[in-house]
Formats: C-alpha cells, sequence, structure tokens
C-alpha cells in the first residue's frame, strides 16, 4: 500500500460518506463533545473498501448520545447501552456511537469491566490492534494516528498499540481477532504479539463461548482462513477453542503409508472455498464440514500387520465429535445438525467403488444427503487431493458421472422429493390396521422399496405391500 494512493483513498471516502460526517459533527460539536470516525470504516478507507457502517467514538455520554441522535436518525436503539454504545440508522448508513472506553476484565470474569474513557488518545491505546486505532475527528476530518497504524497498514502488519501483554490481558479475545484480522487481511502478525499469545493463550478460556464462536465463524468466512487457523495452531489457541484441529497433527509412520492429515485437512478447506460459486458465496457450514471432515481420525487410526494404516468409521466418530464441539461453541441447532451430517456423509462417494452406481444407489444418496447435498457435492470434489493425477482425473470423471445421474433421476422421479409410493392413510386402508408400529414398519419397507426400485403404480406397491404383510 502507497502512502499517497491511501491518502486519495480516505479522501474519497470521507467525501462520500460526508453528509453523516459533517451533520453529526456539528451535531455533537454544537453540544459541546468530541466525536471521531474510527476503527475498521477508517482502516477499510485506507485500503479502498467502502463501508456503510459507521463506527464513532465520543466523549458523550450513553444518554447524551442518545438524546443528539433522536432528532437526527431514521430509528435509533440502545441494546448495546450497557456497553456505552448507542446505534441509529440514517438512510442508508448504520451508525454506531461509542462512549471513550477503557474496558479490563477483572481477571476471571467472563464479561469486560465497562468504564468510560475521558479522551480518544486514551481510547485509541485500548483498541487491538495499531491499523484499527486510527481515528478521523469530525468535523474537521484531522486524522489522529498516534500509534503508527498507517506504517502498519502499508507493511502489512498486526501490531498492538502498547504492549500485547497488556492488551490481551485487557480482553483476551484479542487473541482470537489477532488470527481472523490476519485471515481477513492477509497480513502478518508481529513476533512480539505471537509471542504473547503462546504466553497467555489459557486466558482465553474466561471467554464465553459464544464470543469464541462469533470470531471464529469471521476466521473461517474470510478470504484467508489458513492463514489465521495456522496461527491459532502454532499459538496453543486451537488446543483451547477447536482441539480436534491441532489433534489432526498425527506423529507419521515409519513408512509415510498415510498423508499428513492436518495438512490435507487445510487444502480441503482451501478447495472447497474454490469451489463456493455452486453455493452463491461464501459459506461457512460448508468451509467448517471441510476444516472437522476428518477429525474423526485420531480416534480410530490403527497400523495393520502389514504396515498399512486404517481409520475405519472415522466420518460416524467424526460427526459425533463435530457435533459435540459445535454444541460447546453454542452454535445454533442447524448449523450443528448440517455440518455434523456432511461430515458423517463425506466418504459416502468412495463407498461405491469406480462409478458402478446403481439407481438404489444414487437415490439413497441423495435421499441421505437431504438439503445438504450441494454442499456435500463441493466437499466430496475438495476431499479428492491426491497428487497422482491419473487418480484425481478419474475421481473428477466419476463424480461427475454421479452428479449427471442424479440430475437425469432427479428428472424423472423428484429425487429431491423421494417417500413411499403409498402413505400412512393408504396404508392403513390396504391392511386394515389402526396408526400404531406396524403402520411406520410399513412405511419403512415401501420407503426401501422406492429406493431400491424406484417409483411404482398404486397397484405394484398394493400388492408389494400385502406380499410383505403376509410375509411377516
Amino acid at each position: 500500500m502507497r502512502l499517497a494512493d491511501a491518502q486519495r483513498d480516505v479522501a474519497a471516502e470521507l467525501d462520500r460518506i460526508g453528509p453523516v460526517l459533517d451533520e453529526l459533527g456539528v451535531l455533537f460539536g454544537g453540544a459541546g463533545h468530541e466525536l471521531a470516525l474510527v476503527g475498521g470504516p477508517v482502516r477499510d478507507a485506507m485500503l479502498g473498501r467502502r463501508h456503510n457502517d459507521l463506527d464513532f467514538t465520543t466523549s458523550a455520554r450513553p444518554d447524551d448520545i442518545e438524546r443528539l441522535l433522536a432528532g437526527w436518525a431514521d430509528a435509533t436503539w440502545d441494546i448495546g447501552r450497557a456497553f456505552g454504545t448507542i446505534g441509529s440508522r440514517k438512510g442508508q448508513f448504520q451508525v454506531e456511537i461509542t462512549t471513550y472506553r477503557s474496558d479490563a476484565y477483572d481477571g476471571a470474569s467472563r464479561k469486560p469491566v465497562v468504564d468510560f474513557g475521558d479522551t480518544l488518545e486514551g481510547d485509541l491505546v485500548r483498541r487491538d490492534f495499531t491499523v484499527n486505532a486510527m481515528a478521523v475527528r469530525v468535523p474537521s476530518r484531522e486524522f489522529v494516528d498516534p500509534y503508527g497504524g498507517v506504517v502498519d497498514l502499508a507493511h502489512g502488519v498486526l501490531r498492538t498499540p502498547g504492549r500485547p501483554e497488556d492488551s490481551f490481558s485487557d480482553d483476551p479475545l484479542r487473541m482470537m481477532r489477532a488470527a481472523r484480522f490476519a485471515a481477513q487481511l492477509g497480513f502478518e502478525v508481529d513476533p512480539g504479539v505471537v509471542e504473547a499469545m503462546t504466553s497467555m493463550a489459557a486466558r482465553i478460556e474466561i471467554i464465553s463461548a459464544e464470543r469464541v464462536r462469533d470470531e471464529l465463524v469471521k476466521l473461517v468466512l474470510a478470504p484467508y482462513p489458513r492463514v489465521g487457523l495456522t496461527l491459532l495452531v502454532e499459538t496453543g489457541l486451537a488446543e483451547l477453542v477447536l482441539p480436534e484441529l491441532p489433534a489432526l497433527i498425527l506423529e507419521k509412520d515409519e513408512h509415510h503409508r498415510h498423508k499428513d492429515v492436518y495438512q490435507h485437512t487445510l487444502t480441503v478447506l482451501e478447495q472447497s472455498i474454490g469451489l463456493e460459486e455452486r453455493l452463491g458465496g461464501p459459506d461457512f457450514v460448508s468451509r467448517f464440514a471441510a476444516l472437522m471432515h476428518d477429525v474423526g481420525k485420531p480416534r480410530t487410526r490403527r497400523f495393520v500387520d502389514d504396515g498399512t494404516v486404517t481409520f475405519h468409521h472415522h466420518d460416524v466418530v467424526g460427526a459425533k465429535l463435530t457435533r459435540k464441539r459445535m454444541q460447546a461453541l453454542k452454535f445454533s441447532g442447524d448449523d450443528t445438525e448440517a455440518v455434523s451430517k456432511l461430515v458423517e456423509l463425506h466418504l459416502r462417494f468412495h463407498g461405491y467403488g469406480d462409478g458402478q452406481w446403481t439407481d438404489s444407489a444414487v437415490r439413497r444418496y441423495v435421499r441421505d444427503a437431504g438439503d445438504q447435498l450441494e454442499r456435500l457435492h463441493v466437499l466430496t470434489r475438495a476431499d479428492c487431493t491426491t497428487r497422482n493425477q491419473r487418480k484425481a482425473e478419474r475421481l473428477r470423471r466419476t463424480y461427475d458421472e454421479l452428479e449427471e445421474r442424479i440430475e437425469r433421476l432427479s428428472a424423472e422421479e423428484e429425487l429431491a422429493a423421494i417417500r413411499p409410493d403409498l402413505d400412512g392413510t393408504q396404508i392403513m386402508e390396504i391392511l386394515g390396521i389402526p396408526e400404531g408400529r406396524d403402520v411406520g414398519a410399513a412405511y419403512r419397507f415401501l420407503m426401501e422399496l422406492r429406493l431400491d426400485e424406484g417409483p411404482h403404480s398404486y397397484d405394484d406397491a398394493k400388492a408389494a405391500l400385502l406380499e410383505w404383510w403376509a410375509s411377516r
């Protein structure tokens, strides 16, 4: 990043958001309060990126902020009042204004002690990294950079405004943010910051699971997640927040009969990202499934007498571990079940040999994947990481053929809504039985018949049902 380019980009962005800056600056200044644009909007303006979410800091207290915004904003909300933040919307812009702060964790609490500050410089030194500790005073548009954020931005380096030990002691989540910003910006992390992250990693345990989860999601969805995940593993943070990842660094057997599972996993993640256009863009469930797909291998690794290595049932074990970890991190039930299902199904394609798929097998593949079918396509293709080009091409070709089979059968049989040819009411009428277990057993029989043989006419399905019932 060239300084001249950064200055030009900032000037252009400040002009674009000028109406908001100028009006708020005059409004707060007239009431005797300082106001400054801070954080991500300032950093990203220097990188040529536009923001409609604007963060400000001010000397005004929350009650004063709310009173001043009431006559200016289209809407206001105070959900962050306890932390000194009042939110508002003005046209296309979402604005959050926070009183100068000097928060810190008290050593054991999972929540910071909120303490308001008095100066802009005092607020900036409490921020996580120098590239986020720059500000623009309004309405004067004076640029404030007391900790060298511009230089670090130009060099692509993440440093803390003060001592990293003090910063991470104030808020241990900043250690996760270091990894997240490295993944988002592609920046290097200052060696002193890495050293502090390593020595203070255990302090992350006082942070709530929800806040850790939110940072992890942002990291995984960043442009360079491998960079951030590698930093988490190397500093020991991953051992505390996602221990299944460093556990993939298995000891190599002496004959090197299996690939490096950890590096393979990061490669699968990157390859899945390369296929995300099929999903419409960045997709957390798909990426996290790629990250977790082999977490069952450490638990299932066995050395066979001939020296080979096996990981039997690592898909099933991995799904259970994934579900347990995501529940611990307070993920939603929908995301947890989606990722766990993908982990459990990621080997299904390889269980059918070199493509000798029967129509029955295709139906079952689609039925088991359900609404995760497109993500399963992405994960399965991404998981083909062999260096043997001939084998890789054969796997791609085989999966192409499978998708073509799915498309053809879907057109013929509506696979996405696959169900038995007779419903519960028809089953009870034909067999003359009431609701109960027998109806469920008959329904399952008809579903298996549908999967094995495809759709049947009413008469054929009725005949098969009666024959099954008589044989019980």
